[in-house]
């Protein structure tokens, strides 16, 4: 197979003297256009570029980072598709034990902050080397941002890692510009017209919005919060200024405007380029790469999110104008899907972001940018948005009559608002017949319109009434499928009041979910603004934020209140907030009451179980919500889930 070369002997087979640049990435080479560092290594081949790769070198000293020797141009550098803390930490800050990114899913191959850490062993190994950084961990730490890990406001990585530029963004053009600048010799004067970039100045440029610096946003929470919100607001590639943001007394980090999208042809040709699609061989002794069982048989149709979910980074990193594959392109990948020897016949995705998104959600948007002030969905969706499914429900029909395919799945998320703003019924009708595999992942999140507000997520009313409209639809069709509503608890804006109030909807539809997502506080959303400064950044009004880990875990107990083991829990939430006629054994009672003992709580538990048991139920992994990969769109993230 053809892959990249990882080792020095694939560099000599080659026939090269030495590479023109070696990019390091904290996770195993899995060379399938799901995986950013994939993308991008080969959109650099096609560029003509002669590209090593260095996955998971041994960290602690800087021995590693010579195995190739001194390439000719400079060194590339990602964390991988989800940012290293992240990856390694749960929301309580406990280690995970494995990482489906390594061979044989094994975990601590990589470092905390991996890409700070890589960088300083490039400058121990050979100082005065150009270093490009670029992925999640990069992208979304480009500013002063605050650090949930740490508990405090850190420098961007670009003065950390002493990097020399740093890629923010969908990296395919970015790249090729950057290392084009760097073969002819980066003169400074280039820098500021290198869009989706970020570099350093002893001087901040003219006509640039000046962000407050490091030293207020370090103190401020004021500051913080002014500062995040005039990020937020220009990372739009038409309309988008640059940006500059004092990092200590002689430097200023400046951002240039975003990258406009790709077109069309163009992420088609990305997606067009040889990729042996699987592991590298070298990995097969461990077992291969866990990751790669997710994306196997999937296909990424869709980049950039239009749904501005304030707990999610897209829009800081995808960015929200919409562009989508060809319905050619995309049959073509599927044609290609059916040929492989242990393909059984199951399309596992067709997606991205949002899978029902195929378009800009407005013409407006790619000529003059999207807006500022107003959201395409929230509150409600705006006037001028386009919606129709018509292009995505052919491309599926055709995809379902391919020769040797048995079922295509949708399993990224929907937009359920953008599906009941649609008056043609076609595709939630296709969808249900189709497309699901007995449950239909969804992501409501919440039910208190407090917290709703600030997720930026539709009124439950919207949830409601696609509720029923999926269960008239599969009532018509004969089917019995469900849904699995996906729920955060410890947003920002939720009191016990509110998990309360979600704990009593959940009894009353007769859901238990097998797992909750406590919300992941992580660098580049307005959720986590939120959290930080207590200020909702939008109008600088208090949020109130429950942060000690006692009441976290009081609200994620009411969300699985029937658990036994969180009976306690719950009944010191329920009296807390007042509300103890929730304790005891009438219907409406969450809880039994302490005072019966062991015998009556396994009593409840089985007849919660016997009415868990009448819908099926299914969590997702607790990872936060980036919907990025290292450089490029990817989707086996564990932090992967509907909208």
């Amino acid at each position: 197979m053809n892959f990249l070369p990882i080792s020095p002997q694939e560099v000599r087979e080659r026939g090269w003297d030495a590479p023109d640049f070696v990019y390091v990435v904290g996770e195993a080479y899995v060379d399938h256009p799901s995986f950013g560092h994939a993308i991008i290594s080969r959109v650099l081949e096609y560029a003509g570029y002669k590209i090593a790769l260095l996955c998971l070198p041994e960290y602690h000293s800087a021995d590693a980072f010579k195995l190739f020797g001194r390439p000719k141009l400079g060194f590339l550098v990602s964390s991988g598709v989800i940012d290293s803390m992240v990856n390694h930490y749960t929301t309580a800050k406990k280690r995970r034990s494995t990482d489906v990114y390594a061979p044989g899913g094994k975990g601590g191959m990589r470092p905390d902050r991996a890409v700070t850490v890589y960088c300083n062993r490039i400058h121990q190994a050979y100082p005065g080397m150009p270093i490009l950084i670029g992925g999640v961990e990069a992208s979304l730490r480009r500013f002063s941002h605050y650090d949930y890990w740490d508990d405090k406001v850190r420098r961007s990585v670009l003065v950390d890692s002493a990097a020399t530029i740093l890629m923010y963004g969908m990296g395919e053009k970015t790249i090729i510009d950057c290392c084009d600048w760097v073969r002819r010799g980066m003169p400074a004067h280039e820098l500021s017209t290198l869009s989706g970039c970020c570099y350093m100045a002893k001087e901040p440029p003219k006509h640039a919005v000046l962000l407050p610096g490091h030293a207020e946003v370090s103190t401020d929470h004021k500051a913080y919060a002014r500062a995040f919100m005039l990020e937020y607001e220009e990372q739009d590639p038409v309309r988008g200024k640059t940006l500059c943001q004092k990092q200590d007394e002689m430097r200023y980090l400046v951002q240039n405007p975003p990258a406009m999208p790709l077109e069309r042809n163009a992420l088609d040709d990305v997606y067009a380029l040889p990729y042996t699609r699987t592991s590298h061989p070298s990995y097969d002794k461990y077992g291969g790469v866990p990751a790669l069982d997710e994306v196997r048989f999937s296909l990424s149709s869709v980049r950039g999110c239009f749904g501005s979910c304030n707990f999610c980074a897209l829009t800081f990193h995808q960015g929200r104008i919409v562009t989508s594959r060809s319905e050619k392109s995309l049959l073509d990948e599927a044609k290609l899907l059916t040929s492989f020897p242990d393909f059984k016949g199951y399309i596992h995705d067709v997606g991205g972001p949002t899978a029902n998104f195929r378009s800009p959600a407005c013409e407006k948007q790619l000529k003059s940018g999207t807006c500022k002030k107003r959201q395409c969905l929230f509150p409600t969706p705006c006037k001028h948005l386009n919606v129709s499914h018509a292009e995505l429900c052919e491309m599926l029909g055709k995809m379902r009559k391919l020769p040797r395919v048995k079922k295509v799945f949708i399993r990224s998320g929907i937009r359920f608002d953008y599906v009941m703003a649609d008056r043609n019924p076609a595709f939630l009708n296709d969808l249900c017949k189709y497309h699901v595999s007995g449950q239909l992942k969804v992501a409501p999140e919440h039910i208190s319109s407090n917290v709703l507000e600030k997720m930026g997520k539709p009124n439950h009313e919207v949830y409601e009434a696609f509720t029923a409209k999926y269960k008239a639809i599969n009532e018509k069709l004969g089917m019995k499928q469900y849904l699995v509503p996906y729920l955060m608890s410890s947003h920002p804006g939720s009191q016990l009041n509110d998990a309360i109030q979600l704990a009593e909807y959940l009894r009353d539809i007769g859901h238990q979910p097998q797992q909750v997502q406590d919300f992941y506080p992580t660098p580049g959303t307005l959720s986590t603004c939120m959290y930080y400064t207590g200020l909702d950044p939008r109008d600088m009004t208090p949020v109130y934020v429950p942060k000690t880990s006692h009441e976290k875990a009081m609200q994620r107990a009411l969300l699985q209140f029937k658990s036994p083991k969180n009976f306690e829990l719950v009944r010191e939430a329920l009296r807390l907030a007042s509300r103890d006629d929730l304790i005891g054994y009438n219907k409406k009672c969450l809880v039994p009451s302490a005072r019966d003992g062991s015998s009556m709580n396994r009593s409840y538990q089985s007849n919660s179980s016997r009415s868990s048991s009448r819908r099926p139920s299914q969590g997702r992994q607790s990872q936060q919500s980036s919907h990025a990969n290292g450089y490029s769109k990817s989707r086996p993230s564990r932090n992967r889930k509907p909208n």
